[in-house]
């Protein structure tokens, strides 16, 4: 695949996105360590429009700004500032984990932004489960020297089942590189320093910035097997948003791949509720 254009954030960094296809946008923002090429399964699935992606920074092939700079409120701006570059005055999101906690920030900060907020296994709150999980995890480089290593460990990973190993492959080539000393992370480890100071010491409350989407058209996807998005976040999260669309997808924990049908039927439904 051809190396993506960059655009200069507020502050000057460098950051990666790709911009195609035409009609109404769809600005897709990953999860915490992931990158824009978690959203390449679910190309296939997409209806024609405008599909907008980028790598936040200190992920893929965006600057590494330091710990400092890793902040929701920051990657924000970083997604509005695309929008701004490629002059989108309004953007459906669809977020995945931490992309989910960028669009409602969005939200609540750029309402007139945004169309709709499509949610990926995230909600205004995290299981202590999950949440301990990547606590643990990010900004630690993989253990392992391959990436065939690294899938056969991704397939032990709790709550997903059937699926094959040619999709774990993929996830290991997409999330780790190979290098002569072992695998490597394909974002700054100083994310962790980052995540553990804004999200290791207390529960995350994203409530304010969820109930501020009322009125806008809003979805949701969760992994039946999910340890972040627990069904009890799940229920208060239709009572204040009846409206809200919901999906979920058996057999994933967090986050499922997205083309899955049960995924694709949502984000048709969000979408077509857009017009």
């Amino acid at each position: 695949m051809t190396t993506p254009p960059r655009f200069a954030a507020p502050d000057g960094a460098r950051l990666a996105y790709r911009d195609e296809g035409a009609g109404p946008a769809l600005l897709c923002l990953a999860g915490l360590t992931r990158t824009m090429a978690d959203f390449d399964d679910l190309i296939p699935h997409l209806p024609p429009l405008r599909l907008i992606r980028m790598d936040c920074r200190g992920r893929g092939q965006s600057d590494w700004t330091g710990a400092a700079t890793y902040t929701v409120a920051t990657e924000a701006g970083d997604a509005l500032a695309l929008l701004d570059h490629l002059g989108i005055a309004r953007a459906a999101i669809l977020g995945t984990s931490r992309g989910g906690l960028i669009g409602m920030t969005i939200g609540a900060t750029a309402r007139d932004r945004l169309r709709g907020l499509c949610l990926n296994d995230v909600g205004p709150e995290f299981a202590p489960g999950g949440l301990a999980r990547i606590l643990d995890q990010v900004g630690r480089p993989p253990a392992g020297r391959t990436h065939r290593g690294l899938a056969r460990r991704l397939a032990q990973s709790p709550g997903f089942e059937g699926v094959p190993p040619s999709r774990w492959l993929e996830q290991a080539r997409r999330h780790a590189v190979e290098t002569p000393a072992g695998l490597g992370l394909t974002y700054d480890p100083a994310l962790g320093t980052a995540f553990r100071a804004g999200f290791g010491s207390g529960p995350v409350d994203f409530w304010p910035q969820f109930d501020a989407l009322a009125g806008l058209p809003l979805a949701l996807i969760r992994g039946a097997n999910s340890d972040l998005l627990s069904p009890e976040t799940v229920a208060r999260m239709q009572a204040c948003r009846p409206d809200m669309a919901l999906a979920e997808v058996p057999g994933r924990a967090h986050v499922p791949f997205l083309d899955e049908p049960e995924a694709v039927a949502l984000i048709h439904r969000f979408l077509k509720g857009l017009a």
